[in-house]
């Protein structure tokens, strides 16, 4: 008897009304996406650890699912490690300052993390942190 099958996460999707502009903002994180990729219907991205992160115009999602439409307020978020607490700062300056829309200003969260949240173009939440530097036992 074979064992049954176990569901392993393999992709985040991401429905866009601008794919340029998602895009854009995405590769101020890091993520490496040709240029050419701007113009496409679907991108997908194989992240670091093998994880792939995709992108869907609103157009391409409606040509399979007529009845689709946005899901209103934010019910997930992506989260990015910045590797240091400047790091958040300086995602969140970077960001904010290229006209993105800032959702928690960069703080000192209780959990032992520097902590910013920010809006992509689509209003998904995305969340930047780095671990908080821990005292020196003396």
């Amino acid at each position: 008897m074979n064992a049954p099958l176990t569901p392993r996460i393999d992709l985040i999707g991401l429905v866009v009304a601008d794919m340029a502009a998602s895009l854009a903002f995405y590769r101020r994180l890091g993520i490496e996406l040709p240029a050419a990729a701007d113009a496409e219907p679907h991108v997908e991205v194989t992240l670091p650890g093998g994880l792939r992160l995709a992108w869907d115009t609103v157009e391409t999602v409606r040509s399979f699912d007529p009845g689709w439409s946005p899901a209103t307020g934010s019910r997930m978020s992506l989260a990015f490690d910045c590797g240091a607490p400047e790091g958040v700062d300086a995602a969140y300056a970077e960001l904010t300052g290229a006209g993105h829309t800032g959702h928690l200003k960069p703080w000192d969260a209780f959990w032992g993390q520097r902590y910013a949240a920010v809006y992509d173009p689509d209003g998904n939440t995305v969340d930047l942190f780095a671990a908080m530097p821990q005292p020196s036992a003396g």
